[in-house]
């Protein structure tokens, strides 16, 4: 394929359903994800010629908790059959809860850290019907509000059957679609039904007594034909005949040269597992359609945006206004004699600059067409004005939201956005700042801000932040009576039950091998620090950084980690682990030491702001060293605070999520 019309990824992908439906629409696939192995060996035999990059590249993974989503290739569709065994009417259905074997129930979530992470356009996921329902409709509901609310994509469902597009099968499955940028009237419509391409006399190529057949399941073979649970065993010709893979892949949409190098009951399981592709393809043609007029309207100008980024545009217009920054002392107190003059202010791949002038002029210059405007400050900005978008931004509601006044002057100076690059960059603004000390160039500055609820540190990513613990000296516990622990300060409470059980929690490992790498690179204790930490934490309730590092056992298991038990050594590692967060460390891609912003503008809740900069350390790191503690985000959404069984052992996660207070 030359010239693509989109690119999708492939997750829970097992043996490429999704991957035939989307490349027959003119899709390429830049990544795909299958955990079983059998499964992986029929999806490589027959998209090696297809997709050889995927194999070529090492961009077919197996697990997809081993995944940091930053370094995934960039994609226009995200196409994911999660698994359906927690949700289904064969199953336990746990949902979510299923941590019986590994954590497939709450695998969702990994989609959901993808997405927030590339932001591709569109979203086609795939369930069996039974999750509607499933939990009085609470699951259904955690995915809508994560997808819609949290992500801010549309969505859409419906719950469409393999024999709707032409395939002679039931399998009623739940398809839910979404797009990024799809604004009112929100008309995305699944396609008109179609009718039988085929039927199963055709496919058995003899008089069969049904038209359409049963659901293909996994399992489940040699029950009776007139068990009402069958879902093999056919009458043909008069003879009951029992489905093998060469009928199977017919009821599915696959195509006859469709080869299985596995055994007939790996192959029967892995067609009972797979999506109807004829299905998969005409939704994903009303997808892809719906996406490209999506994709030509989305130059349109959004004027609604979230605290974060109206703060960001606020600090902008200050230091427009301002031309000057004070810097603070570890309490956020201005320090008169190290405050810095700006002369230059811009942000991350603006095609903007603006030069800040002695007098009240700024002049504007575009670097694209190498022209300058000059503007009066005064017309758009005063203190009034600034007071007034500090109480807009405060008294925002809900995920984003319109600030005229904003808009008159954006239009007005010329600002379209803010730093206009991506989550995975520490600078939100660009200055030239001097005083008597320094004078810099394009210095990167980050922006922290109090108008709101408090600002993170380091927000929780899945598995990114999890830290595993393995359960010691325990032979069995009853992780389901545990995990059903719900009432307050469960986390606690579940970790009582594993002590009260004779468990006691050892550090194994930090989930993602990428934040390892990271946290190594701040000291080769990092990860062994933060997980005592966290035990302080979540058992102890000990949320400050600094009454923690003053609580540890550095006698204990850290003994062999800091030098001697030394605690302030131990203080030393923190900070420099705080400061890392702070100017260039992020939690999924790997770190090389370096810092990519050498400041930080914190935005104070009455709306003056002060600054942190490289140049006086020490004051940054006693104001994050005192100002920042532990937080505890949503343990479904993160994937932690679950007992988990697997491989023979119980494991246990916590999440490390840092606030400033």
């Amino acid at each position: 394929m030359s010239k693509p019309r989109f690119t999708f990824i492939d997750l829970f992908a097992g043996i490429g359903g999704f991957h035939l439906a989307m490349h027959r629409l003119g899709g390429k696939c830049v990544f795909a994800s299958e955990i079983d192995q059998e499964a992986r060996k029929t999806y490589e035999h027959n998209f090696k010629g297809v997709s050889p990059e995927l194999f070529e590249d090492e961009l077919f993974n197996d697990d997809i908790r081993s995944v940091s989503p930053q370094t995934m290739p960039d994609f226009d569709v995200l196409c994911a059959g999660f698994p359906c065994q927690p949700f289904s009417q064969a199953g336990y259905k746990r949902g979510f809860a299923d941590t019986t074997d590994s954590e497939r129930g709450n695998l969702f979530f990994n989609i959901v850290d993808i997405i927030e992470s590339k932001r591709p356009k569109a979203f086609f996921l795939e369930n069996v019907r039974g999750i509607i329902n499933h939990d009085d409709g609470k699951t259904f509901a955690t995915i809508r509000n994560s997808l819609e609310e949290e992500l801010g994509y549309s969505f859409y469902y419906e719950i469409v059957k393999a024999s709707d597009y032409g395939l002679p099968q039931l399998r009623p499955r739940t398809f839910m679609i979404g797009f990024r940028n799809d604004t009112p009237p929100k008309n995305f419509q699944f396609p008109p039904k179609k009718t039988l391409k085929f039927n199963m006399s055709d496919v058995w190529g003899g008089k069969c007594s049904r038209e359409i057949g049963y659901t293909l399941r996994v399992g489940g073979r040699g029950s009776k034909i007139t068990d009402r649970r069958n879902w093999d065993a056919y009458l043909v010709n008069g003879e009951i005949k029992r489905l093998m893979p060469e009928q199977g892949r017919k009821m599915q949409g696959f195509p006859d040269t469709f080869d299985f190098p596995v055994s007939k009951i790996s192959a029967m399981k892995q067609l009972g597992n797979s999506v109807a592709i004829d299905a998969i393809y005409e939704c994903g043609k009303s997808l892809v359609d719906y996406m490209n007029r999506l994709t030509s309207k989305e130059n349109h100008t959004n004027t609604k945006s979230n605290k974060g980024e109206w703060t960001e545009l606020y600090s902008f217009i200050q230091i427009v206004h301002d031309k000057h920054l004070a810097l603070a002392d570890k309490d956020l107190n201005p320090i008169s004699e190290k405050k810095i003059t700006i002369t230059k202010v811009s942000t991350e791949n603006s095609q903007k600059e603006y030069i800040l002038t002695e007098s009240d002029q700024v002049i504007i210059r575009d670097l694209e067409s190498t022209t300058e405007r000059v503007i009066s400050v005064s017309q758009f900005i005063n203190e009034e004005v600034i007071g007034l978008l500090a109480s807009r931004i405060r008294e925002g509601k809900g995920a984003s939201f319109e600030i005229s006044e904003f808009e008159v002057i954006k239009s007005s100076i010329g600002i379209c956005a803010t730093k206009g690059g991506t989550s995975e960059q520490k600078s939100d603004i660009i200055l030239d700042i001097h005083n008597e000390d320094i004078q810099k160039e394009n210095e990167g500055f980050g922006i922290k801000s109090y108008l709101g609820s408090k600002p993170t540190l380091l927000n929780a990513s899945g598995s990114n932040t999890n830290f595993i613990f393995k359960i010691e000296d325990v032979e069995s516990l009853d992780l389901e009576e545990i995990n059903r622990i719900n009432t307050g300060h469960k986390i606690k409470k579940r970790l009582a039950e594993i002590s009260k059980a004779g468990g006691r929690l050892v550090f194994d490992r930090v989930e993602a091998s990428t934040m390892e790498y990271n946290l190594k690179m701040i000291d080769s204790s990092m990860c062994h620090i933060l997980s005592e930490m966290l035990l302080l934490f979540y058992v102890n309730r000990i949320s400050s950084v600094k009454e923690s590092v003053a609580r540890i056992d550095v006698e204990g298991n850290l003994k062999d980690q800091v030098d001697y038990g030394n605690r302030k050594h131990l203080e030393v590692i923190v900070k420099r682990f705080l400061l890392g967060v702070m100017l260039g460390l992020f939690t999924g891609k790997k770190w090389d030491g370096n810092y990519s912003s050498n400041g930080t503008i914190v935005v104070k809740n009455d709306g003056s702001q002060v600054g942190y900069h490289i140049i006086d350390k020490k004051n940054m790191e006693d104001y994050l060293f005192e100002n920042i503690k532990f937080d505890t985000p949503s343990t479904t959404r993160h994937r932690f605070a679950s007992v988990i069984r697997e491989g023979g052992g119980y494991y246990f996660k916590l999440n490390l999520q840092l606030r400033f207070k």
